[in-house]
């Protein structure tokens, strides 16, 4: 008696193939593609998947849930897409590790309007005490990278100066540690300090380190290069690699405008890197627009020191009057507030700063930096930041994969965070054909796997983890929209983690059975 049995269905395996017609038997936690007669076959429970594609589970390699989902368990706007493993500690933000609580909730308190609350206190330092806080108790499965802001917390503080030798020491003697424990390798986030401090020196020094141990560099690129040419931020990154002998993974890449260069350039850096034996990846949303943290808005200069650091520039009129001649008000305009947790401020919930300003009778950047004392930091903005005309040559192109960078903060969140992945179906493959199925799939099942170097996961393979999605490719669909965010999405019925139905004919079973996935071990999920 198996456990459980699906049959009828449209087997894309995650591979790019075509479908075939196949039956996926669940045991144990793994699965078996069956090739005769299901009605052979008995089980405690069987799906019949006719009419319906039966593929992978979709693997999210940029997510900024790792926090939230210690509060919100069941993570319906992400499993109802199909996600069923996400990988976190992105853009060099990683809650591990530390060296005390205090530096560790400093830490989420500077990013709150970007990657929120845990429950708290946050009660964890390490790598595998936090890996252990997602087993059996979350609904999907979790990875972990290690952020470059940790390292530098860690061995300098939080002031930008150059690491000194001894320090970068310091900084790869805990790479090493965290990627034993099971990190996946090292993100940055060069636009948020404290990690943005890092100098390219330092940061080839700790990809190295990474390397070693079989992980890759994950880089949200240094935004201030461009100065210097528009593909330098990427270009640095490619340097990066080619220093350290580190993969290269560039995260929501896309031509941000329209007439910033051509999106051609952008995909001719990541063909060139290749071409040149560079092992360079990269991920992009499937809707328009950016989100972060209200701080991104800042100069870095107001974090230099901390958090408390930029409570006091807000309040100094010396630092703000320095903040109006800085600030790039041109974004103003296109970009709106959100995740307001006072009753007062709520009323400005999904309107733009500029709009704000004149609610309050000031001037915007006085406007922004009073809502960010109220609020504590805990602002987060989403704005359009991407040329919709060419995203579609990013998501189709061989060398990229799907990411949603879901942020669930706010009730004007980002509507990638409930939509990414089936707008990618319903629209990319279904309408506007600018993909085939198998490969679409494959860029949310195996291509993420292989980049991460999941060993079990990504393909319906006889042995593999039971990670399963199963959706009506005719009736998929988002309703989330820059109005009205928060819709799930429809078509995707049933969704399995680790063997267990968790989405189950559209509804949440409640069942909790995520594993934290640790790199170094020959199966996932696998304890230290």
């Amino acid at each position: 008696m198996f456990d459980l049995l699906i049959k009828n269905g449209a087997v894309i395996d995650g591979s790019g193939s075509p479908s075939f017609r196949a039956s996926i038997i669940v045991q144990n936690e793994t699965i078996e593609v069956y090739h005769g007669d299901p009605n052979s076959l008995e089980a405690s429970r069987t799906i019949d998947a006719h009419g319906m594609v039966v593929c992978p589970g979709f693997i999210d390699v940029h997510s900024h849930a790792g926090l939230t989902i210690l509060g919100e368990p069941n993570h319906d706007p992400k499993i109802r897409q199909g996600v069923t493993t996400e990988l976190v500690g992105i853009d060099g933000i990683s809650h591990a590790p530390f060296k005390s609580q205090e530096e560790l909730h400093r830490a989420i308190w500077l990013d709150a309007g970007f990657n929120g609350y845990p429950p708290l206190p946050a009660d964890w330092l390490t790598v595998a005490e936090l890996l252990g806080k997602y087993d059996n108790n979350v609904a999907i499965n979790i990875a972990f990278i290690l952020g470059n802001a940790a390292l530098r917390i860690w061995a300098t503080g939080w002031n930008n100066r150059p690491a000194t030798p001894s320090e970068i020491e310091e900084m790869k003697a805990v790479t090493k540690e965290a990627m034993e424990e099971g990190a996946w390798g090292i993100s940055t986030g060069l636009d948020y300090p404290p990690g943005s401090f890092a100098s390219t020196d330092e940061l080839v020094e700790i990809a190295g380190v990474s390397a070693q141990y079989g992980g890759f560099y994950h880089t949200h690129t240094r935004a201030s290069l461009r100065k210097l040419g528009l593909l330098e931020p990427w270009n640095e990154a490619l340097d990066i690699g080619r220093r350290s002998g580190s993969p290269v993974h560039l995260t929501h890449y896309r031509q941000t405008a329209q007439g910033v260069g051509s999106h051609l350039d952008y995909l001719g850096l990541v063909e060139n890197g290749r071409d040149e034996g560079l092992d360079v990846t990269f991920d992009c949303y499937s809707y328009p627009y950016s989100g972060t943290s209200l701080m991104m808005l800042v100069p870095n200069w107001t974090m230099d020191g901390g958090p408390e650091r930029a409570i006091a520039a807000f309040k100094d009129p010396d630092d703000r009057t320095r903040m109006k001649r800085e600030v790039d008000k041109e974004q103003f305009p296109a970009t709106w507030l959100t995740n307001f947790k006072k009753s007062e401020n709520q009323i400005y919930d999904g309107k733009s700063i500029i709009d704000i300003a004149e609610m309050r009778s000031q001037d915007p950047v006085d406007a922004m930096c009073d809502l960010l004392l109220d609020e504590n930091l805990g602002i987060h903005i989403v704005s359009l930041g991407t040329n919709a005309h060419t995203l579609h040559a990013f998501i189709s192109h061989p060398y990229g994969m799907i990411a949603s960078d879901a942020i669930l903060l706010g009730e004007y969140q980002n509507p990638r965070s409930y939509g990414c992945f089936p707008l990618v179906l319903a629209e990319y493959v279904r309408s506007e054909k600018h993909l085939r199925l198998p490969e679409a799939i494959r860029k949310m099942t195996s291509f993420p796997a292989q980049r991460l170097g999941l060993p079990d996961r990504g393909l319906l393979r006889d042995g593999f983890k039971a990670d399963i999605v199963i959706f009506d490719p005719q009736e998929v669909k988002t309703h989330a929209t820059k109005e009205d965010p928060r819709k799930y999405p429809v078509g995707i019925d049933y969704v399995i983690v680790n063997g267990n139905v968790v989405i189950d004919r559209g509804k949440n079973t409640g069942l909790l059975k995520g594993q934290a996935l640790r790199r170094g071990r020959s199966s996932t999920p696998s304890t230290p």
